[in-house]
C-alpha cells in the first residue's frame, strides 16, 4: 500500500500544478499537512474494528469539506476563508481538498482499498481493473462491471476487513515481537513518483526564491 510519502509525494505534484501564483513553501506544507491526516485513522483500529481507512478515508470528508468552503466562498456575503486569508487562503483550501480526495483518498482506494462512505454505508471498495483498446476486443474496461450484482470492488465491512499498518499491524492484540513497517516506496512506480515530486517541487521553489 502506498506510504505516507508516496501520498506526499503525489500532493506535492498537485500543489505545484495548481497552487499557481500562490504557491510557495508554506502553501506546499498546509497541502501536504491536509494529505497526511487521513493516515491518522491507522490509530482508530485501536477503537473500532475496521476503522484504519474507514474513519478518515471516507468520501464524505472531501465532499462536505468542498460543500462548506463552496459555500462560504460563494453564498455567503462575508466569506471567512476569504476575510481571513484572502484570495490566497481560498485558493490553498481547494488545492488542500483535492489533495485529500485524490492523493490520500485516491491512492489508498487502488492499493487496498477503502471505506468510500463510512459510516452512511459500511463497506470497503477497491479499484482495480484495466482499460484498453483491442483489435479483437475492441473497447475493454475492467474497473466497472456493468452486468449489475454484487460489485466486485466490495471487499467487506469493518467487520470483515482490517487493513495493516506499522501502527495495527493484525487485528486485535499483537504479540510482543511483531513486526512494525513503515513504509517509504514499496514498487519502482512509487519511488519514481517520489524523486519526480521532490525534482518538481524543488525546481519550483528555486524559481520562486
Amino acid at each position: 500500500m502506498p506510504s505516507t510519502v508516496v501520498h506526499c509525494a503525489l500532493a506535492g505534484l498537485l500543489a505545484a500544478s495548481l497552487l499557481g501564483d500562490v504557491f510557495d513553501a508554506r502553501a506546499v506544507a498546509v497541502v501536504l499537512g491536509v494529505t497526511i491526516l487521513p493516515d491518522l485513522d491507522a490509530f482508530a483500529g485501536f477503537f473500532i474494528d475496521g476503522g484504519h481507512r474507514s474513519v478518515l478515508h471516507t468520501l464524505l470528508l472531501p465532499l462536505g469539506a468542498a460543500a462548506l468552503l463552496y459555500a462560504d466562498t460563494r453564498l455567503r456575503d462575508r466569506s471567512f476563508v476569504r476575510g481571513r486569508w484572502r484570495a490566497r487562503g481560498v485558493r490553498i483550501a481547494w488545492v488542500s481538498v483535492a489533495a485529500v480526495a485524490f492523493a490520500a483518498i485516491g491512492l489508498d482506494l487502488v492499493a487496498g482499498g477503502v471505506n468510500l462512505l463510512y459510516p452512511i454505508h459500511d463497506q470497503f471498495y477497491a479499484l482495480s481493473g484495466e482499460l484498453l483498446f483491442s483489435n479483437n476486443r475492441g473497447l475493454v474496461q475492467t474497473f466497472v462491471e456493468l452486468g449489475g450484482g454484487e460489485s466486485g470492488a466490495a471487499r467487506g465491512s469493518t467487520e470483515q476487513v482490517h487493513i495493516n499498518s506499522g501502527v495495527d499491524p493484525t487485528r486485535g492484540a499483537e504479540p510482543e515481537n511483531v513486526e512494525r513497517v513503515f513504509p517509504v516506496a514499496q514498487s519502482g512506480w512509487q519511488l519514481l513518483l517520489i524523486l519526480t515530486s521532490v525534482f518538481v517541487l524543488g525546481v519550483r521553489l528555486w524559481d520562486d526564491r
